[in-house]
């Protein structure tokens, strides 16, 4: 029982905090979920999420494109999500990514002549990102392989996966990786209001 009744204290704080935010004129994203709004008239506007969420995974020596990336994807109507952007002081970064991971319509991964050959949380990110597509039906488009500058791509992706250069001209890279997730994005739209 003292299960139960710490779950709704930890809900009833949120819910404080939440509501304490919207007073001071703060909105609030729950990731996953949306955003609640400051609204004059009504106290507040809660805005679903209903943008596809974009992962984009990066070494940090890449970190200004991956910001541009960032940057990009949000003018063109994704809801991106960058580490640097998104993970809060004190937060478990690991399960964060990993549920991050889960949760995205879509994972960039960044490759650069600096990324394939390092050891790490790229390398980690990739590999819980293949085990992800496993879950996703063979027909839909998960995991994106981007090239930064001239690179190989390692095996295993360039095997099973088209990747798109965003070099030498970052316009028409940016052009092609969002008409494609647009593509899959209506494709999964249509099939969910078929089924």
């Amino acid at each position: 029982m003292a299960r139960g009744g710490n779950s709704w204290q930890s809900s009833a704080q949120v819910a404080r905090l939440v509501r304490q935010c919207l007073a001071e004129g703060v909105s609030v994203e729950i990731d996953g979920l949306g955003t609640f709004l400051p609204d004059a008239l009504h106290g507040f506007q809660f805005q679903p999420r209903n943008r596809p969420k974009v992962f984009v995974a990066y070494v940090q020596e890449d970190a200004a494109a991956a910001e541009r990336l960032f940057e990009d994807l949000e003018a063109c109507g994704f809801d991106p999500w960058l580490d640097r952007r998104n993970l809060l002081p004190g937060q478990n970064w690991p399960r964060s990514i990993e549920a991050a991971i889960g949760t995205s319509d879509f994972f960039l991964a960044c490759f650069s002549h600096r990324s394939v050959k390092k050891k790490g949380g790229f390398q980690a990110e990739i590999r819980y990102a293949l085990h992800c597509a496993r879950q996703v039906p063979l027909d839909e488009i998960f995991i994106l392989p981007v090239r930064l500058n001239r690179c190989p791509i390692p095996r295993s992706i360039q095997r099973e996966l088209q990747y798109v250069d965003l070099f030498p001209d970052w316009s028409r890279g940016m052009r092609r990786l969002v008409t494609m997730m647009r593509l899959a994005t209506a494709r999964r739209s249509a099939t969910t209001v078929q089924t």
